[in-house]
């Protein structure tokens, strides 16, 4: 079984310092919800965002709940042949329990991961459906004990979906970053063992996440 691991994910609440904006203030409102209780979203929280650490990583929760669906609505994932894990800009971890279906709807999502937030695990029947703890990315790639951590970055070394699904053992780590622009962080990349480029231009995680996990599920379903 591999895992895949979506890091350094545009996926947090609204951070202390920036929760009395008046664009963050006016958007809680809105929501019936208090700041702190709401996901960064640069929508709607640009003008708060503007000059903070890592910005061009943070605020775009649309896009890792495109790359969620990717990964969680494929056969690899539903017949229980991946573990998938969301790794925060923030160092938390969200565990995905066995066939989880996650809304389509970006609203509901947006329901889902901050009520997450909040209460730390989503269960259903007595069974852990969603997870979150604090967790650096090196702690999950220990717990996961992969036999190769293969990441994906217009830094990497050029070669096609085909060819790296093809050499990738059963037991190995993908890892795919989950924001919109830059590169992984020093600490991110020292861990990956091999890093790949596929393509002259750099594409959107989602799209990464589509096309590698179906060349592998024809690996091993076809």
């Amino acid at each position: 079984m591999i895992s895949l691991i979506l890091t350094e994910s545009s996926l947090e609440l609204v951070p202390s310092e920036l929760k009395h904006h008046s664009s963050v203030i006016s958007h809680a409102r809105k929501l019936g919800k208090r700041p702190s209780q709401i996901l960064l979203d640069n929508s709607w929280h640009f003008a708060a965002m503007k000059g903070i650490k890592n910005e061009l990583k943070r605020g775009r929760p649309d896009l890792v709940h495109f790359s969620i669906l990717e990964a969680t609505t494929i056969p690899l994932y539903q017949k229980n042949q991946m573990k998938f894990f969301v790794h925060t800009i923030n160092d938390k971890v969200i565990s995905f329990g066995k066939n989880v279906h996650v809304p389509k709807s970006y609203h509901r999502f947006e329901g889902v991961i901050e009520k997450l937030f909040q209460e730390k695990k989503i269960t259903s029947n007595n069974e852990t459906l969603l997870e979150i703890k604090d967790q650096t990315f090196s702690e999950l790639l220990d717990q996961i004990n992969p036999s190769k951590i293969i990441g994906f970055s217009t830094k990497g070394m050029a070669s096609s979906y085909e060819k790296i699904a093809s050499e990738i053992p059963n037991d190995a780590c993908i890892v795919i970053g989950g924001f919109q622009k830059g590169h992984f962080s020093e600490s991110i990349e020292k861990k990956i063992e091999q890093l790949y480029s596929v393509g002259d231009e750099s594409f959107e995680g989602h799209v990464v996440v589509a096309r590698m996990l179906y060349e592998y599920e024809k690996t091993i379903f076809m």
